[in-house]
């Protein structure tokens, strides 16, 4: 393996992510602070405070719905955003050796409707975020991350779509 390659996946029992740290000779990421800018930690951490949001949120609507279907993916969507939120999180950690500041900033919208139509419009504003963050990155181990989370969020926001027929 090359030094310094993040590879996550589905957590075993469900829920959350596992990363898997790849170390080269020196030790876990013992370069990784020279590859990062001002630039990068301000976006990773708006990209682990939008994650929590999204993780809050999406918990909302998974208590909200009755309709099995919606609840099943809701449920998966959820993970795919604990996912990242861990993923995000210790790569802000492995860069900075500091934990991140975790916030909401805003309140999940009041009810199920306008929580689904909240949702698709965030996955896709996160999607271009997160497409801008990886062309902005050189550093393969960097990039990917934001690429595969670009990927799933884009996923997210057909999801969504499909749930406003039943709004």
């Amino acid at each position: 393996m090359p030094d310094h390659t993040i590879v996550t996946g589905p957590h075993p029992k469900g829920g959350g992510c596992v990363a898997k740290h790849y170390y080269n000779s020196a030790g876990p990421y013992s370069n990784l602070g020279s590859h990062f800018t001002p630039e990068l930690i301000s976006d990773l951490s708006k990209a682990i405070n939008g994650e929590y949001e999204a993780i809050q949120c999406y918990e909302y609507l998974i208590n909200q719905t009755t309709n099995p279907e919606i609840r099943e993916q809701l449920i998966e969507i959820r993970n795919d955003e604990i996912c990242h939120y861990e993923t995000f999180y210790n790569l802000y950690l492995s860069l900075t050796n500091t934990h991140p500041p975790v916030s909401m900033t805003k309140k999940c919208p009041p009810d199920f409707k306008s929580g689904i139509i909240a949702a698709f419009k965030d996955e896709q504003n996160t999607t271009d975020f997160y497409h801008a963050v990886a062309r902005n990155i050189k550093e393969k181990y960097l990039k990917e991350p934001f690429q595969q989370a670009a990927l799933d969020e884009q996923n997210h926001a057909v999801w969504f779509l499909y749930f406003m027929r039943y709004i």
